[in-house]
């Protein structure tokens, strides 16, 4: 429980913040899975670049570290380039 109005604000910005870190998050886990989870190259080429965008997009608002976001990607690419 708050004891003062900011602390009350800090909470209700909390909320609002995980909200839309646990939505970036969630698209960027779902991008990837269709990308490693794709029958055909053809649709994992598709949405490779799909998923790169969200892998950025969360490292750059501080969802996930720049690192882990390089991690990401190498595994995508790897997995895409193995198809072929």
């Amino acid at each position: 429980m708050a004891h003062s109005k900011q602390a009350e604000k800090r909470n209700r910005q909390n909320a609002a913040a995980r909200e839309r870190n646990k939505a970036s998050r969630s698209a960027m886990k779902t991008a990837m899975k269709r990308v490693l989870r794709a029958k055909d190259t053809e649709s994992a080429k598709a949405g490779l670049s799909v998923a790169m965008r969200r892998v950025d997009k969360a490292a750059k608002t501080g969802v996930i570290h720049k690192n882990a976001a390089a991690r990401y990607k190498s595994q995508l690419s790897r997995a895409t380039s193995a198809r072929t």
